[in-house]
């Protein structure tokens, strides 16, 4: 049963560790291939020593704490140390130059940092006079944090802030999403049954812990119900199948892209793996999805959703999942598909994926300190999401781009997600992307950046002009396609399309001289 009045995240927490004290919670993979394990009731006395820690540093309850972790057994006791303290993380790609951690840490006014001795001047020539603590990822004992162990906790409510979570900011300037106790509880809670997790289960988890994937849709999950987690201190597309096969994986959560990298590197059959699940995000084309499915043991299922909108709101079914499909409205959720002044978009007819809940329960709790943006993206009660998709009369909803991905070309409306597919349907292709060029004729034009997946004998520009030809109409045909090593990408695997975009512009200014 879903809890959708409101849980606070430190009390799950408290639950699982009282009901299943010594069960597995942790197993960590350093960088060398060696392993640390512990019980829910064992990483418990870590968090204790973590939330002491933080209290000498000044931690209070309502006070937020700067994390810039790569995986590691820290970020997880300070993520669940912070929550049972009342305060709220404030998780940054640990790969952040100082000015974007700067930007983060002037927008929330972390009382501490914890960062790694690996990274410590970039952190600390962002963090001022900050107090800050140094860890060493690897390290699997953390006596930085001290012995002494915490033990008089405050009480802590649903709506109390429990993190914010920039976004990625493929398009722009990230905005700060407001996540709560109840949010958590509920994405955990939500996904839990979604995957049909139980407490004998195993997550493996390789995509980072900075973002709401691995959180919500690994981690809570998993704590919701007992389960125990396998966490990778990052991912690697060679060993990932051997990974998931020596920890006993049984769940797992990626992206698209992930799988294309475990793909290209050739991977095979590793006897005895057989997931039981396997959440990703983003379109695989067919071919990709039925090579993977035949490693992996398992029929992966497409899933949707936002760091706003806490759970994936929709996720594919175990009975029959489609490659190319997000799937039904998740377990509790309230998700449409409305067209301009909220009409309700027919089945069959494009729209865009709106979601109703209640902020700080069971949808992100606003935007950091910007109302204006905050009420700018809800009409009425529904978070308007900004993509696009097509929902059949049986419930089920295909992705057709976000609002920016529709091209005006010479009138007609184009989308940029069925270029992709076209093309990333090629054999000779592992991926593909495709932006907007302007156009003095036609308003503007298709562009793809694609990328081999055999660089050594990548198929021709004429072979790939001739292959859309076949397949799109003359508006969707690709201006010019060209062939890069990599797509640019944020550290989660989404595409930076204003980076081609920037790539593509001496291009368009030769066209329009």
């Amino acid at each position: 049963m879903i809890d959708v009045g409101g849980v606070a995240f430190a009390s799950l927490w408290d639950r699982a560790v009282a009901r299943r004290a010594g069960a597995p919670f942790l197993v960590f993979e350093r960088s060398d291939g060696s392993t640390a394990s512990w019980t829910y009731g064992e990483f418990d006395d870590l968090v204790g020593r973590c939330a002491a820690a933080l209290v000498r540093n000044g931690v209070r309850a309502g006070d937020s704490v700067s994390l810039a972790l790569t995986n590691s057994p820290a970020f997880v006791a300070a993520w669940i140390a912070a929550v049972r303290l009342g305060a709220w993380i404030v998780p940054s790609d640990p790969m952040s130059r100082t000015q974007e951690l700067v930007e983060h840490l002037s927008r929330t006014g972390a009382k501490v940092g914890i960062c790694s001795v690996h990274r410590r001047d970039d952190y600390r020539g962002a963090s001022g006079a900050m107090p800050v603590i140094e860890v060493d990822e690897d390290d699997c004992t953390l006596e930085v944090f001290g012995a002494d162990r915490h033990a008089a906790w405050p009480g802590v409510a649903p709506r109390d802030r429990a993190a914010v979570m920039f976004t990625s900011g493929t398009t722009g300037r990230p905005k700060g999403v407001v996540v709560t106790q109840a949010n958590y509880s509920f994405a955990g809670q939500v996904m839990a049954a979604a995957s049909e997790l139980r407490e004998e289960h195993r997550q493996i988890v390789v995509l980072p812990l900075f973002h709401a994937n691995a959180q919500y849709y690994s981690f809570a999950s998993a704590i919701a119900v007992g389960a125990s987690v396998a966490l990778m201190h990052t991912f690697s597309a060679s060993r990932f199948l051997g990974q998931a096969l020596r920890h006993g994986a049984t769940h797992a959560s990626l992206f698209a892209a992930p799988i294309r990298m475990i793909l290209a590197r050739g991977a095979t059959p590793v006897p005895g793996l057989a997931l039981q699940h396997c959440w990703y995000a983003m379109n695989l084309a067919d071919g990709q999805y039925e090579e993977f499915a035949a490693l992996v043991g398992c029929r992966p299922r497409q899933l949707y959703g936002m760091t706003e909108t806490i759970p994936a709101v929709l996720t594919d079914s175990k009975a029959a999942p489609v490659a190319d499909c997000m799937g039904y409205v998740s377990p509790a959720c309230e998700v449409d598909l409305q067209g301009p002044g909220g009409v309700r978009s027919s089945d069959g007819e494009v729209g865009e994926i709106v979601v109703r809940g209640v902020p700080g329960i069971t949808l992100f709790d606003g935007y950091l300190d910007d109302p204006d943006t905050t009420a700018r993206s809800f009409r009425g009660d529904w978070f308007l999401t900004g993509d696009r998709a097509v929902r059949d009369p049986a419930g089920r909803h295909w992705f057709d781009g976000r609002r920016a991905d529709v091209l005006k070309v010479s009138g007609e409306n184009v989308s940029i997600v069925e270029v992709e597919q076209v093309l990333s349907g090629h054999p000779g292709l592992l991926e593909a992307a495709v932006v907007g060029r302007p156009d003095p004729v036609r308003d503007e034009v298709p562009v793809a950046f694609v990328v081999a997946r055999d660089p050594a004998a990548p198929p021709t520009v004429g072979e790939l002009h001739d292959w859309c030809a076949q397949r799109l109409s003359r508006a969707k045909l690709p201006r010019d396609i060209t062939f890069v090593d990599e797509l640019p990408r944020t550290s989660v695997g989404k595409i930076r399309k204003f980076m081609l975009k920037e790539h593509d512009r001496p291009r368009a200014m030769e066209g329009a001289s």
